[in-house]
């Protein structure tokens, strides 16, 4: 059984167990709560030599939207030109909200490699490269099963049981205190999105 991050719930985490799907060019990845740091850190340490962006995505605030009372978009931040040491200092002041909030999604990326990491609601994790298959040492690594028809939450819910997600606070902030927070830093508003 999955251990679920704090911010998500789901209707039959008996369901759910950690693996991985790889596809053309994306691995998904189905990771207990308490894992999910490690394959940020194992990501962030296998950009040595390389700048890397830090990304935030969060739902945008429901005065912003078109129809009220109805969240359709994201807001999309970005962080720039930081070295593997700075995103790994971000990382420990800010992960466990990030990684246990249930609202919001994250992730790092090479500026060069191009290999992104995104960590998203329920758990998912997604890694992407030109070439996925680089990633196989490092799964094998943390001992994940690659699964041909991996069960992630969302395949288990239905119209009377759906999943929950929720903000999460930590030291009486939450994910949408970040934005001004890293403002010094170089985060940056890029865009808003509408919700896929």
């Amino acid at each position: 059984m999955l251990e679920m991050v704090e911010g998500c719930q789901v209707p039959y985490p008996e369901r759910l167990f950690e693996g991985y799907k790889m596809e053309t060019r994306y691995t998904y990845l189905l990771l207990n709560a308490r894992r999910i740091p490690l394959i940020l850190e194992k990501f962030l340490n296998g950009r040595r030599g390389e700048k890397v962006f830090f990304i935030l995505e969060l739902p945008t605030n429901i005065q912003n939207e078109p129809e009220p009372n109805r969240v359709q978009h994201r807001d999309i931040y970005y962080l720039d030109n930081c070295t593997p040491a700075q995103a790994l200092d971000l990382l420990r002041e800010y992960g466990d909200l990030l990684i246990q909030d249930g609202m919001s999604a994250f992730g790092f990326g090479g500026q060069e490699s191009g290999d992104e990491i995104m960590v998203e609601k329920y758990n998912l994790v997604t890694l992407w490269a030109k070439r996925p298959v680089k990633w196989k040492p490092l799964l094998e690594e943390l001992g994940l099963p690659e699964e041909e028809n991996l069960v992630t939450a969302g395949k288990t819910f239905d119209q009377d049981h759906p999943g929950q997600c929720r903000l999460v606070t930590r030291n009486g902030i939450d994910v949408y205190a970040l934005p001004e927070r890293l403002k010094e830093q170089g985060l940056y508003f890029a865009e808003r999105r509408k919700e896929e």
